[in-house]
């Protein structure tokens, strides 16, 4: 596994979290409450939410009466979410490939196409493992994945945000098997005033997915195109929402 991965460095970075401060956390919330509506799991159900950030869903999850690990690869991140913590709410910094706790959860997540950023398949085979292996026999796992063909259809191509004094340029692009986005930060703050990313997706199909997940025993249930849980078209749809059940 490569040291110098992009999103080591990036996920981990004060830039990061200021470029997506403002994501739609009512959007957010709403499609929490009405996946939870959807599934009906049991109370105190243990679930596992993958790739979690600064926690803010898993303490939705949490709030709602459930029992609820997150993990997540930045350090900067799992900080902030472990002051959240409580007797059903807990954090731990850890690499999504690597093996995690087995046959323990009764759901597992991954929201916001927290997936697709790794150089190889056999790395992304070994996070679904890890999802897979965390399950009990019966779990379900849901991932919430860009859906290829609407995001290729709706690339934009350049824009410029500005969060106080820093600047982010960011320019998208895409090849046949990835989508791009370079990121150029001007902090004049800063004592070295440009910063310089790039992020990269993998450009995963629904058929993808579900020949990773029966790979390690997961067959797809539903597949759902929204954040309210509407019909997936390949075209339409601006999310590609699966769910999945371990046998």
């Amino acid at each position: 596994m490569p040291d110098k991965a992009w999103f080591r460095d990036w996920f981990n970075s004060h830039y990061y979290h200021l470029l997506y401060q403002h994501r739609d956390d009512r959007e957010a919330m709403d499609f929490i409450a009405t996946l939870i509506q959807y599934l009906q799991p049991k109370s105190g159900s243990r679930m596992l939410d993958v790739a979690c950030g600064k926690g803010r869903h898993s303490k939705a999850l949490a709030d709602m009466g459930f029992d609820v690990t997150g993990i997540d690869l930045s350090a900067a991140s799992i900080i902030a979410a472990k002051e959240q913590e409580a007797e059903n709410l807990h954090f731990y910094q850890h690499d999504m490939r690597l093996p995690f706790w087995v046959n323990y959860y009764d759901y597992a997540f991954n929201f916001f196409t927290s997936f697709g950023y790794f150089r190889t398949r056999r790395e992304h085979d070994s996070a679904i493992r890890t999802v897979a292996q965390s399950l009990q026999h019966g779990g379900y796992f849901v991932i919430d994945y860009l859906n290829v063909h609407y995001a290729e259809d709706q690339l934009e191509k350049a824009t410029i945000t500005q969060a106080g004094e820093v600047l982010f340029h960011i320019s998208k692009w895409q090849d046949e098997d990835h989508f791009f986005k370079q990121i150029q930060i001007t902090d004049p703050t800063h004592p070295t005033p440009h910063h310089l990313y790039t992020e990269r997706v993998a450009k995963f199909s629904l058929g993808d997915f579900t020949d990773m997940l029966a790979y390690q025993g997961m067959q797809v249930q539903e597949v759902f195109g929204d954040y309210q849980l509407g019909r997936y078209d390949v075209r339409k749809s601006p999310r590609m929402i699966i769910l999945a059940k371990k046998y």
